[in-house]
């Protein structure tokens, strides 16, 4: 080829790549795109905002707050970078991938308030489209009857006083007008939008056996309710006052069964002898929305409260006792030869579970079930974006003595926020995200004490988006199972003496998790304490876990390793007040919270030793925050009903 030409061909091969390098270049930027305001909760607010470009993850989102109408802005924690994480387990069907965004919270924030909140979108590499986001987004009120409702009286069969008019015997013929036998089905239903049905004390339990049963609960034992209340007027189910409202189920499968019930409020009332208390939804069926079960007491239920419905929202189960049937003296976990139902029974599965958006579990006494409180496992999210897992909070319960998990977020998959709930008692794990498809999922100022399998985080099948702070945990996590995207600060992890056990496993499948700031007590009956488990050097992801766990002795030898942990500390029991190990001879044994004491010790190793995080601990006492659940000369959360003595 003459040289002429030559060179000719040369620069015409070399200009496309000239014109494509600005391109190959530009994927470092960030491209902003759609922003997402979740269903606000009572005292959070989500969001999420799509992105494109920043290949080389070092976007960042700023995140700040204030009241409607307040001059001074108040930072919160940034938004969480998501995308490119795997989430993997082919025999269950499941194989996502995280897309490109940012998502986050803002926490504790006052009901019934307008807040402006504001994101700023910064990249070194250049930010396109809208850098800016303010919003304002009201906080949800605590859902309360319409003023003026329509007040309707029911009464048990046999009632011998006087009666309120209009009156009824039994629920159902006020809320649907049916009669006995098979008439239940032929009158029009009585109830509206915006009535108060009282129930006056008594027991109501019907014979479902029987054909003229004075309750109309023929054969099923059920009350199907299928009436459509409103946020602003919703059928309110209240026990009158008069002395205990008692359900009981006759051994019937579900006792209310609101699949189809819009905006319901049920407060006050026992619930007993029925596998499920509160029916609510099945998975691609039907759900309801603005469901409220406040003030109630659940005993002898197989579960609780119940939906699995995509499309639920807004429910408000608080301050209720829930009570199973497991064993009350015995720590049994679920798969072990020797328990004392066999390796599989179920006589109670858990106390609450949901899907959906906007949800609040808060302030709950759960005790003898499977599982505390669920997230709904479901699977991949679904391609709407209003029918995913989102905008959940579940906090200030208080969980004893279960078989497997105090509160699983599976199946959660955008701000999921498990906030100060005391758990006391697990057989198998602790706190559970299996998986969690992208997060975050907060999991703040959680207590653990007693879980003798040693999992205290079960962070299974790969989950992403995991932003653990301020927990005290009084266990090990030897969990080996990898995550995406975690981020771990100011927790504590104090492990028992149990012989050759350590006291952490750091299971990476991702090089940006991060861990700093938390505190560790070794266990002393065992040699290598932290074990160690990463992608190799340059690696951004690994998800068929290559490496080896690495064993480390000392926390120093962990971080002169790896890198992390640059301020943990190690530390022992003489940090709290009073507070000792669970007996490691004892893995049956049953603790009481009322009995344990987590408050830290003035002066302790864990005092002062933590890092700030905006909108989580902007309130802390000393030089700095603690470490742990609680902060020295802050009063402790109120664990469980905020208003009913539990027994």
């Amino acid at each position: 080829m003459p040289l002429a030409l030559e060179a000719k061909v040369r620069i015409a091969l070399f200009l496309p790549a000239l014109a494509l390098a600005p391109l190959l270049a530009a994927a470092d930027a960030v491209t902003a795109g759609r922003f997402i305001v979740e269903r606000p909760t009572l005292i959070c607010l989500g969001f999420e905002w799509r992105i494109s470009g920043d290949d080389n993850r070092n976007a960042r989102v700023e995140s700040a707050y204030r009241k409607a109408g307040a001059r001074e802005w108040k930072k919160a924690l940034p938004m969480l970078r998501l995308g490119g994480e795997r989430i993997i387990r082919p025999e269950r069907v499941l194989d996502y991938t995280v897309p490109d965004m940012f998502a986050g919270s803002i926490l504790d924030l006052e009901p019934d308030t307008e807040y402006e909140v504001r994101f700023r979108l910064h990249d070194p590499d250049g930010v396109k489209g809208e850098a800016v986001r303010t919003v304002r987004v009201r906080t949800r009120a605590e859902p309360r009857a319409a003023a003026g409702g329509r007040v309707l009286h029911v009464y048990p069969p046999g009632w011998k006083g006087e009666r309120q008019q209009p009156a009824y015997t039994g629920l159902k013929e006020a809320y649907n007008g049916t009669g006995g036998a098979d008439w239940n089905v032929t009158t029009p239903r009585r109830v509206r939008a915006g009535d108060i049905i009282l129930v006056h004390a008594g027991l109501y339990k019907g014979n479902r056996f029987n054909y003229t049963d004075a309750l109309s609960l023929q054969f099923d034992g059920a009350y199907l309710l299928t009436a459509k209340g409103t946020p602003e007027r919703p059928v309110v189910i209240r026990a009158a006052g008069d002395g205990e409202v008692i359900f009981d189920g006759d051994g019937c499968h579900r006792l209310f069964d609101v699949m189809a019930a819009d905006y319901h409020i049920f407060e006050g009332l026992t619930i007993r002898n029925t596998d499920i208390a509160f029916f609510a939804g099945y998975k691609d069926v039907f759900g309801s929305k603005g469901l409220t079960v406040r003030n109630c007491r659940m005993e002898d239920v197989g579960i609780g409260v119940t939906t699995q419905y995509a499309g639920s929202e807004d429910f408000y189960i608080a301050d209720n006792v829930i009570l199973g049937r497991h064993d009350p003296f015995r720590l049994i976990g679920w798969t072990r030869s020797d328990n004392l139902y066999g390796t599989s029974d179920l006589h109670s599965y858990y106390g609450v579970k949901v899907y959906g958006a906007g949800h609040v579990v808060c302030h709950n006494y759960v005790a003898y079930f499977h599982d505390g409180i669920d997230v709904c496992t479901h699977g991949v999210p679904d391609a709407e974006e209003d029918r995913r897992a989102v905008s959940i909070d579940i906090y200030n319960n208080d969980i004893h003595l279960v078989a497997d998990d105090f509160i699983e977020a599976d199946g959660g998959v955008h701000n999921i926020r498990v906030m100060r709930n005391r758990g006391v008692n697990a057989g198998q794990c602790g706190l559970s995200a299996q998986p969690v498809f992208g997060g975050p999922a907060y999991f703040i100022r959680n207590l653990m004490y007693h879980v003798p399998a040693g999992v205290a985080w079960k962070f299974n099948v790969m989950p992403a988006g995991l932003l653990v702070y301020h927990n005290t945990v009084i266990a090990e996590n030897l969990n080996a199972s990898i995550f995406s995207n975690g981020h771990f600060r100011n927790n504590l992890h104090l492990a028992p003496d149990r012989p050759g056990r350590g006291i952490y496993r750091f299971a990476n499948a991702t090089s940006y998790s991060t861990w700093d700031y938390n505190g560790y007590r070794p266990n002393p009956k065992a040699a290598d304490q932290y074990f160690w488990r990463s992608p190799e050097p340059g690696t951004l992801r690994d998800y068929e876990a290559r490496r080896r766990f690495q064993p480390f002795r000392t926390l120093a030898e962990l971080r002169a390793a790896t890198g992390q942990e640059q301020h943990g500390v190690e530390l022992d029991f003489d940090i709290f007040e009073d507070l000792r190990a669970p007996d490691p001879d004892k893995p049956y044994a049953v603790y009481r919270a009322g009995d344990l004491n987590f408050r830290l010790k003035p002066g302790g190793r864990a005092v002062d030793a933590g890092a700030r995080l905006p909108n989580v601990n902007d309130g802390f006492t000393g030089a700095a925050p603690d470490l742990g659940a609680n902060e020295v000369g802050k009063p402790e959360p109120v664990y469980g009903p905020r208003r009913e003595k539990r027994t």
